[in-house]
């Protein structure tokens, strides 16, 4: 199934804009201006000109100015020719006044035009692109236009146009504009006063003459290195500086951002040390990740033992030990604990401290070791890997009735009877599922209109109805107002659009997002500087304000994945140890990421919810796994993939996948997506029978039997009837 979702294109202001350029055209090759604009007849001009001049001052300035700004507007060829008649007309100051001023302003009005008739549409269609066009826009668009305008190279109408497409600012342009033209300009003018001695345009424009204009269009880049060296000069300039280092690198935290930087270090021969206050292999081996994982593998072996019948046994009994269930999920995390271990890194050359690190300078970093001794290093470059920690709403009367996050939960060793999870986000609803599928009454409680928010609509209500099946009590639009204790029994009491309710429990599961580590390491004392969200704030190369303390992962955001961070930490690390060479910009553009439940839920690239809301032409095409013939075997026949692609082509915006080992069918697009390989590669792929990776080739053959060219097979089957004669 394919449905299509377009971009309206500004066809009424086009078709304006052609037949005023249709007008503009008729009239150039009625009246023959390109023979009016051109050295020769400016030449037999002259005298004519300057002689009205002298006796209409005014009308001729009048005249002249708007002549221009209408040719500059239109980019009609011969403002060269303008140029040097206004410096033969005017001499060279008034000529360089007027034509300045009128060379700007009718930059600006193309500049409009342009905005008017495109950006919107141009914007939306070329999103992604023009993310990191706006972002540089924003950050140097000056230095930018103030090099084009210089050079005299680029040819000033299409910097025009092209700028009216970005999100610089009209007063910004016109004023740089007005300032970046004024050499060439002054040159023009000047070779005007001195008509008689030019022959053609060569006589202007020397080699010596453009090399000069280059060179001074080099400027505004030097003059920002030096800003830049300025700028840094200040930042440091309350700091001492050590003459040399005792490491090339410190990495404070042990999690996935940390452990990727620390080992990309000692890959390339750095002294690197890293430094983590408690458990090595941060939140995802120790709460996050592999326990939940852990939990998740135990709670569906429950559901299966229940529906055994279904395959064909009888007599099969699954009575949940929740001790064992929890001895089996620390078990798993000590199994894997060598692969983050001390040992380990040591082994590859990282030193590895068990302390708490507190930075006191850009390159100083104190380290309180276990041993309760200080230890002070310095290092060329830091990388912050600190985490993030549960984020715990004040609600009046959880302290003291107590509470459990993902943190905490694994060291439950009885199964909670009852158990309420407040939070309707991915570590929710996997905790949810889990404690209800090994026993528990368990109800969840979202303050939102829908669970799983960041998907689409189907992909909430999907989930919530597999959460419903195994039990779960799900409260959406319920807003959690204080906990309270009677008789023993602790009780959420919510708030929703038919009152208040009381919900008993023995155990509260706080799961509603989790914040990031920035405090107690010498943020504060550095003034490292924070988003609104009170993430690190970066740059697109992952440095701090403090352009040698870089950060990574959950710390700075955007994404708090496992993967995500320790994409980062090689960015990091490279830009860190061989900055001075080459920086790389952290590419986020195909970040999959999937959501454990039963169904799984996994996407990357756009969902159906954001390629709409952003305005992007897509088209839809879905394939429901209920009609997979190994899904139908397994007794997994549910779910769907979806993917999002650009309308008529098969380059692919974003996929989500819901249903069995959704995480891993997913690989295939993010493969595809990452290397620009489109649907048709994937349908010309052999996919081994009877699997669930079929999914994805016969959601590739539904996009294709939505394109087919049906007039070439009505031609095709006239040539088979002929054929059979």
């Amino acid at each position: 199934m394919t449905k299509k979702n377009k971009t309206s294109f500004p066809w009424g202001r086009w078709l304006a804009v052609l037949v005023a350029l249709a007008v503009l055209i008729w009239v150039y090759r009625v009246f023959d201006l390109g023979s009016v604009l051109s050295l020769e007849q400016l030449k037999e001009s002259r005298d004519d000109l300057t002689a009205f001049y002298a006796q209409n001052r005014l009308v001729m300035i009048i005249a002249f100015f708007a002549v221009y700004v209408a040719a500059t507007a239109v980019s009609i060829p011969g403002a060269v020719i303008l140029t040097l008649a206004g410096g033969a007309i005017f001499g060279f100051w008034l000529g360089l006044l007027v034509i300045s001023f009128a060379s700007s302003l009718g930059a600006l009005l193309a500049f409009l035009v342009s905005r008017y008739l495109l950006r919107d549409w141009v914007q939306r269609k070329f999103q992604k692109p023009f993310q990191a066009i706006n972002s540089g826009i924003e950050r140097d668009g000056v230095f930018y236009l103030l090099t084009l305008r210089l050079v005299p190279l680029f040819p000033f109408w299409l910097v025009n146009l092209l700028m009216g497409l970005t999100q610089l600012r009209a007063p910004r342009f016109y004023t740089v504009s007005q300032i970046g033209m004024l050499p060439g300009t002054a040159v023009f003018v000047n070779a005007g006063t001195q008509l008689a001695l030019i022959n053609s345009l060569g006589d202007v424009l020397s080699a010596t003459l453009i090399g000069s204009l280059v060179l001074l269009g080099i400027f505004p880049l030097v003059a920002k290195f030096v800003v830049g060296v300025l700028k840094n000069r200040k930042i440091y300039q309350q700091w001492q500086k050590p003459k040399q280092f005792d490491r090339n690198l410190i990495v404070i935290g042990g999690g996935a951002g940390g452990l990727v930087s620390a080992y990309i270090a000692s890959v390339v021969k750095a002294r690197v040390t890293l430094i983590e206050t408690h458990k090595m292999g941060g939140d995802c081996l120790n709460f996050g990740c592999v326990p939940s994982k852990a939990l998740i593998r135990s709670a569906k072996m429950a559901k299966q033992l229940r529906n055994a019948p279904e395959l064909g046994f009888t007599d099969v009994a699954g009575k949940v030990d929740f001790a064992a269930v929890m001895r089996r999920i620390h078990r798993v995390i000590a199994d894997i604990e060598p692969h983050d271990s001390v040992d380990r890194y040591t082994k590859l050359g990282v030193e590895v401290l068990t302390g708490y690190a507190k930075m006191v300078s850009p390159w100083d970093v104190e380290i309180a070791l276990a041993d309760g001794t200080i230890q002070k290093l310095s290092a060329r470059h830091i990388i912050i890997a600190a985490g993030a920690r549960p984020f715990v709403p004040p609600i009046p009367g959880l302290e003291e009735a107590g509470y459990l996050t993902s943190d905490t939960v694994w060291n439950l060793t009885a199964l909670p009877k009852r158990f309420v999870v407040l939070g309707g986000g991915p570590i929710g609803a996997e905790l949810s599922q889990s404690f209800a599928r090994l026993g528990s009454t368990v109800t969840q409680v979202e303050m939102g209109p829908r669970i799983m928010s960041r998907e689409d609509p189907e992909v909430s209500a999907l989930i919530a109805e597999s959460l419903r099946a195994d039990g779960v009590e799900v409260l959406t639009s319920h807003q959690a107002l204080r906990v309270e204790q009677r008789d023993g029994q602790k009780f959420l009491i919510v708030k929703h659009e038919a009152g208040e309710r009381d919900l008993p429990f023995d155990e509260l599961l706080c799961a509603v997002g989790r914040a990031p580590r920035v405090t107690g390491y010498g943020l504060e004392t550095l003034g490292v500087k924070l988003t609104p969200r009170n993430n690190i704030a970066i740059n697109t190369f992952l440095e701090t304000n403090y352009p040698n303390i870089f950060a990574v992962g959950d710390v700075a955001g955007p994404y708090q994945l496992t993967h995500a961070a320790a994409h980062q930490a090689w960015y990091a690390a490279v830009n860190a140890l061989f900055g001075r060479f080459k920086k790389f910009k952290a590419d986020y553009s195909v970040v999959p990421w999937t959501t454990f439940t039963d169904p799984e839920v996994a996407r990357v690239g756009l969902s159906e919810t954001e390629a709409t809301a952003a305005g992007i032409a897509f088209e839809v095409t879905r394939y429901g796994i209920d009609d997979l013939d190994r899904a139908i075997a397994d007794g997994t026949a549910y779910g769907f993939v979806k993917v999002l692609t650009v309308p008529g082509k098969d380059r692919i915006l974003g996929v989500t996948i819901v249903g069995e080992h959704g995480g891993d069918l997913l690989a295939e697009f993010v493969l595809a997506m990452r290397h620009g390989l489109g649907l048709n590669k994937i349908l010309g792929t052999i996919h081994t029978y009877p699997t669930l990776s079929e999914a994805n080739k016969y959601a590739a053959g539904e996009w294709k039997k939505a394109h087919v060219p049906l007039r070439l097979l009505k031609w095709v089957e006239r040539y088979h009837a002929w054929e059979r004669g």
